[in-house]
């Protein structure tokens, strides 16, 4: 722009016989405001154009000792600003306006002697501006956005209808916008550069000016209306910085509504605060402009931007704000898929309905006598229920006479399937047989309540752990209750007594199954970092297992290391308790390939 202004520039002492009196610089197309700017930078290659019609009275105005008016050179004006913008990439946005005076009228004044003329044509062009504006920080609503720019007015204004300065100005710029709730502002800071030096009117400087500006509002009906009043103003950078003839300052209450369909319409009424140059008595303003809608999904998920909580990942509908465009938690592991996870469900095998009894959740009720078949003596037979354990939910039978019963033990002989030695009563091939142990891991908590009851442990409140080691074999998976903790990004394992306790656990799983052909001990890892080192990272925390285990007496041959890193996810990575539940060791049994004549077995 500067090289364009230098290639236009008038030669130095040319005279004009007027400069460019209006003090309103429209806004960019796309602006909320008249003369701010809102910094709507959204979309590609996004265009809007529109006109703004101008009527001032009495911009330009001489007065006598008591303020009131001798002699309006410039009395009426109508000017029409004819422009359009494009965004380009979401960030910079290029500007054009055209202005044109439709209509002016003014009279000749004298003021100390000397004349000063009306404007010479009713009709007169402007000076053309172009402008490049850039987004720095923040985005269209956000609380604060920050943005850079330039303006240059090419000298086709007629200066002796005070349309233009007939030489080229321009303008450098900062500008700031945003919106909180339903406030909304703007501001701008800028400097007007004038070419060549600097000129005078009525004895006052007309040169390069500090240009200045401030809005604020609210934005109603789905924010597709601003209300609110806009100030600005401009004053020379000489001596007479902040003079009243050379600091107009005005200020314009306006309105702007934004349809739909993409057409926006403004209407403002205004006044002059000082008797600057160009400060009009009055100032109506009215505007429209059309730009396509914006209409963002930045993950496609349905669900725009505005209202998404995760922009960048795909999610589903939820009626909490918070949560609104996330993905759904992961479903805890439920084997029989009632509903009822497993760390919850007393029958993970069988389904049945959720309870409020820890001991009957997600049980079945096989008889359907409405006494679940943990609690139910007669799991097949519809009964009452019955203080007495042995009875409850069984019929009630008139009993005939007993029938023979060698070993005492209630089980008539005909259907005791151990006639000579007493046992108990039972719905299969075990009926009058001795009772089944009920406590077979002998850690002294019911089979039926024991979530490991062939492997001795702890009691714990929470039934997936209640009764279980740290570590237990359950199928071709050696499961740990906790994880062991290592050193943040080392393969080196922290110094505790869970830690010790967690590998010996797990040292004693492997000594108690010496019949194990095969453990893979696997390392995990969230997507926290690189690719590369994450799988480093989680083979080598993998041998660090191992070499413990063999260590404390392990067979190495009977033990492989693999470091998966972020490949196998159990949880989201977007959550801190997803990483931190997908950066574990997993411990698999396996049958090891067939070796070649003359390998040796242990970790690759």
């Amino acid at each position: 722009m500067l090289a364009i202004a230098a290639s236009l520039a008038r030669p130095a002492g040319a005279a004009s016989s007027g400069f460019a009196v209006n003090g309103l610089d429209p806004a960019e197309r796309g602006s909320r405001w008249f003369a701010l700017e809102s910094l709507d930078m959204r979309g590609r290659m996004r265009p809007a154009v529109g006109v703004t019609l101008d009527y001032e009275l009495r911009p330009l105005a001489i007065h006598d000792a008591n303020g009131d008016v001798r002699a309006a050179v410039i009395d009426h004006v109508l000017t029409t600003h004819t422009g359009g913008s494009l965004v380009l990439f979401e960030r910079v946005r290029l500007g054009l306006d055209v202005p044109v005076i439709l209509y002016t009228t003014g009279d000749r004044g004298t003021l100390r002697g000397v004349t000063y003329d009306p404007p010479r044509h009713e009709q007169a062009m402007g000076d053309v501006r172009l402008g490049a504006d850039f987004r720095l920080v923040g985005r269209a609503d956000s609380p604060l956005t920050v943005g850079l720019g330039a303006q240059l007015f090419v000298p086709t204004g007629d200066a002796s209808s005070y349309a233009g300065d007939g030489a080229v100005r321009v303008a450098p710029r900062a500008l700031v916008a945003g919106t909180v709730g339903s406030l909304v502002y703007a501001a701008k800071l800028g400097v007007m550069i004038r070419s060549p030096q600097d000129s005078t009117f009525a004895d006052s400087p007309i040169g390069h000016q500090l240009t200045y500006g401030a809005s604020g509002g609210i934005a109603v009906i789905d924010k597709r209306a601003t209300i609110g009043p806009e100030i600005f103003g401009s004053t020379v950078l000489t001596a007479a910085t902040f003079k009243t003839r050379t600091s107009p300052l005005e200020v314009l209450l306006g309105g702007h509504y934004a349809c739909e369909c993409g057409f926006r319409g403004g209407l403002g009424v205004g006044t002059g605060l000082t008797s600057g140059y160009g400060a009009p008595d009055l100032r109506v303003v009215g505007s429209l402009e059309w730009s396509p809608t914006v209409v963002l999904d930045e993950d496609g998920d349905g669900i725009l931007d505005a209202d998404d909580a995760c922009r960048s990942t795909r999610g589903v509908a939820s009626s909490d704000p918070l949560t609104n465009g996330c993905p759904p938690p992961p479903r805890a592991p439920d084997e029989d898929g009632d509903g009822i996870p497993n760390s919850e469900d007393a029958c993970m095998d069988a389904q049945g309905p959720g309870t409020t009894d820890r001991r009957t959740n997600g049980c079945p009720d096989k008889d359907g006598d409405g006494i679940a078949d943990p609690l139910d003596a007669c799991p097949f037979e519809a009964g009452p229920p019955s203080e007495d354990a042995k009875k409850n939910g069984c019929p009630e039978k008139v009993v005939p006479p007993p029938p023979p019963d060698h070993d005492h033990d209630g089980v008539p002989d005909d259907e005791d399937q151990c006639p000579d030695v007493p046992g108990r009563i039972a719905s299969d091939l075990t009926n009058g047989c001795p009772a089944i142990d009920l406590d077979r891991d002998k850690d002294e908590i019911p089979n039926e309540l024991d979530a490991c009851p062939d492997d001795a442990g702890p009691a714990d409140p929470e039934p997936a752990r209640n009764g279980c080691p740290n570590a237990f074999l359950k199928g071709t998976q050696i499961r740990l209750l906790d994880q062991p903790q290592w050193k943040p990004g080392k393969p080196e394992l922290a110094a505790s007594a869970a830690n010790e306790e967690i590998m010996l656990a797990i040292r004693k799983v492997v000594a108690d199954h010496p019949d194990l052909a095969m453990i893979r001990i696997e390392g995990h890892t969230d997507n926290q970092g690189k690719l590369a080192w994450n799988r480093e990272l989680s083979l080598n925390r993998a041998r660090v297992m191992m070499k413990w285990l063999v260590d404390h007496g392990a067979n190495r041959s009977k033990l492989r290391a693999v470091g998966l890193g972020p490949d196998q996810p159990i949880m989201p990575n977007t959550t801190a308790d997803g990483r931190k539940a997908n950066g574990r060791m997993e411990l698999h049994v396996e049958q090891p390939a067939p070796a070649p004549v003359g390998s040796a077995p242990g970790n690759p």
